[in-house]
């Protein structure tokens, strides 16, 4: 049996956490930025983690190695 593909959409936006949590980049820091705030720009720069509902989701995207 050959291996099982991953989504590979999922896989480009999507990473796991040692723990399991499903870590994502958060969106609106590409391009217009000058109408945006330092606070708010300085929010988005971290990662975020998805909530559990939608990391189940995620995760069966990345079946079976996530």
């Amino acid at each position: 049996m050959p291996k099982m593909k991953s989504k590979r959409a999922a896989v480009k936006r999507f990473s796991l956490t040692g723990s399991g949590k499903v870590k994502y980049k958060k969106m609106n820091l590409r391009h217009i930025l000058t109408k945006k705030s330092p606070k708010r720009k300085r929010h988005l720069r971290g990662s975020g983690i998805l909530s559990e509902a939608d990391a189940a989701k995620v995760r069966k995207q990345l079946l079976p190695y996530g």
